[in-house]
């Protein structure tokens, strides 16, 4: 778990936003602390790499959906890319993304906002990227970048949901 008790606060209040401006459908299903995980119970949940599914949208606004393997850190997904996939190309051009986290019935984590490059090589330095790619190493057995032209984003959420079954989560 890499959350700071501040950005712990802010995901929470995230979560309760999100699911607050939701439809009925939606709050009919994720029901506030039935079917929901408090922001350390959610971090908690998604510690390790997550497959997503991703979302992004071509230039004649057709969708298009993909996996990736996702990080949660910081109260935010960091993923990667090779620098030539088609979704490479969508998000320099239309940095909006939706995300999901799906583990069958049990866990299902919901993310829309938009996406920035945090690897130097591609974009601004950005300060937290030594860290993420010290996680990133940590986790692969080395350094994604020796797989060649590789681009890393941060999504910074402007909408988050989390459905969990409590009871088969363990929690």
């Amino acid at each position: 778990m890499y959350e700071t008790p501040a950005e712990l606060d802010d995901l929470q209040a995230l979560l309760d936003a999100s699911l607050s401006r939701s439809g009925e459908h939606l709050r009919s299903i994720i029901v506030p602390g039935e079917r929901t995980l408090a922001a350390p119970e959610l971090v908690a949940a998604l510690t390790g790499m997550c497959t997503l599914a991703i979302a992004t949208v071509t230039a004649a606004g057709e969708p298009r959906v993909s996996g990736i393997d996702g990080h949660f850190l910081h109260g935010r997904w960091v993923f990667g890319t090779a620098r030539s996939a088609a979704k490479a190309r969508h998000l320099a051009a239309r940095p909006a993304v939706s995300v999901a986290h799906l583990r069958g019935e049990d866990l299902g984590v919901f993310t829309h906002g938009t996406v920035e490059v945090l690897n130097p090589e591609h974009g601004p330095d950005d300060p937290e990227w030594p860290g993420v790619l010290a996680h990133l190493t940590d986790h692969y057995g080395e350094s994604p970048l020796n797989w060649g032209e590789v681009v890393y984003y941060r999504l910074t959420p402007s909408w988050m949901v989390a459905f969990a079954n409590r009871e088969r989560l363990g929690t």
